[in-house]
């Protein structure tokens, strides 16, 4: 039997198991995981070295190293992630409703887990630490498939998850790796429908198509994130400067990053050169429009692909709008649905761009930069939904489950 059946059959089986199992063992369970990884961080960080120089050797880009790299502090980072989700409320067998029929039945909904969830990402190992926790928390298994970049780290992490279940009683099914990164085990795990629930892509657009495009499994998107910074002709420009700053290069390689930065016509001459010379201080590379030209005269002209583009890099489109209504119409045409925020003391214009704007998320004078699971407080993430059926935005514990209706009669019949 290939791997892909065997770690299958075993996922399913724990699902079975992880239904009936109390909160108080997942939390402990979850503690434990928290600190076997700090414990055993210098063999994650010895294997994660190995994943980064076959990665430099193949020409990755340092954006993407950082993606892949695990240092001490990103590994305590990431455990208390893990504790954070074991302080969370369990929202396994949440009644959310009853209701009693004229006829004597009472119905409710109460909250389950999905299942299998099946998790399918690129070069960003705190993924499988993520993935696993929430899982195992909603009660769920998981199956991980990673990529080849960063396979020797995502093996010695599921070796400890795994270590970690056991020393619970919990079954070791409930995590799967498949270590098999070709591409025909990617597709064959696309189409596991017998073993799988649901899955979820993370990674770049190209992974995110593809599984849209080949997945016979259903498929919950988690989106590029094209984000833009709006500043508004009544913005405070200091906040401006440091929002546009943080957004753009606290991290370049994630998908909350700022990709794009729109200004208003009226503040344009006294706003874009401070803006400007603030990027190229952090080595950021500025694409703009004809206007931003005029302005900046060595900024590089920016085509139509640049305003529809997730660079992941230390790059950044400009244009200047002539108002609102028109930063709107650009976000909602180049954007992905991903986080956007307007820089405004316009309490008007701030609703209208919240109610207007069409993203998972739409923030007022803040960094796109806060999109993040640990951040909204659910400890982690499975991935940022840009979709509007099922789950948008953050994805935590209650978008891994599903309901079911609980039927109570006393001998009814219809």
């Amino acid at each position: 039997m290939n791997e892909l059946i065997v770690k299958g059959e075993n996922a399913k089986a724990a699902s079975y198991q992880l239904m009936n199992i109390s909160t108080e063992i997942k939390n402990n369970a979850l503690k434990r995981i928290s600190d076997n990884l700090v414990s055993h961080s210098a063999e994650i960080i010895e294997k994660n070295q190995i994943d980064i120089t076959n990665s430099r050797n193949n020409g990755m880009n340092e954006s993407m190293i950082d993606r892949l790299m695990l240092n001490e502090d990103r590994i305590k980072s990431i455990a208390e992630g893990v504790n954070k989700i074991a302080d969370l409320d369990d929202p396994v067998g949440e009644v959310l409703h009853m209701i009693k029929r004229p006829n004597g039945l009472v119905i409710g909904q109460k909250r389950v887990p999905l299942g299998v969830i099946g998790i399918i990402y690129e070069s960003r190992p705190n993924v499988t630490v993520d993935a696993a926790a929430l899982c195992l928390k909603s009660s769920n298994s998981v199956m991980l498939r990673g990529s080849k970049d960063a396979i020797n780290s995502n093996k010695e992490i599921v070796k400890i998850l795994k270590l970690s279940l056991k020393e619970l009683g919990i079954n070791e099914g409930a995590i799967e790796l498949i270590e098999d990164t070709s591409r025909e085990t990617a597709a064959g795990f696309m189409k596991l429908n017998d073993y799988l629930n649901v899955l979820i892509p993370r990674g770049g657009a190209g992974l995110i198509k593809t599984a849209v495009e080949n997945a016979t499994v259903p498929v919950i998107q988690t989106g590029t994130g094209n984000c833009h910074i709006y500043v508004d002709e009544y913005a405070n420009f200091d906040m401006a400067y440091d929002i546009l700053i943080n957004a753009k290069t606290s991290r370049v390689s994630v998908c909350n990053s700022c990709e794009s930065l729109l200004v208003h016509r009226n503040i344009k001459d006294e706003f874009l050169p401070d803006a400007i010379k603030k990027l190229r201080e952090k080595n950021v590379e500025v694409r703009g429009c004809e206007e931003t030209i005029k302005i900046c005269k060595d900024v590089i002209l920016a085509t139509e692909g640049d305003y529809g583009k997730e660079f992941l890099d230390y790059i950044i489109s400009v244009k200047v709008v002539d108002d609102l209504d028109t930063a709107v119409k650009h976000i909602n045409k180049y954007g992905t649905g991903h986080s956007e925020s307007i820089i405004t003391e316009s309490y008007t214009n701030s609703q209208k761009f919240l109610n207007e704007v069409d993203a998972a998320a739409v923030y007022v004078n803040a960094s796109t930069r806060f999109t993040d699971g640990f951040e909204f407080g659910f400890g982690a993430e499975i991935g940022i939904s840009t979709q509007k059926i099922h789950a948008r935005g953050p994805m935590g514990l209650k978008e891994l489950t599903t309901t079911k209706y609980i039927i109570y009669g006393n001998g009814q019949i219809r």
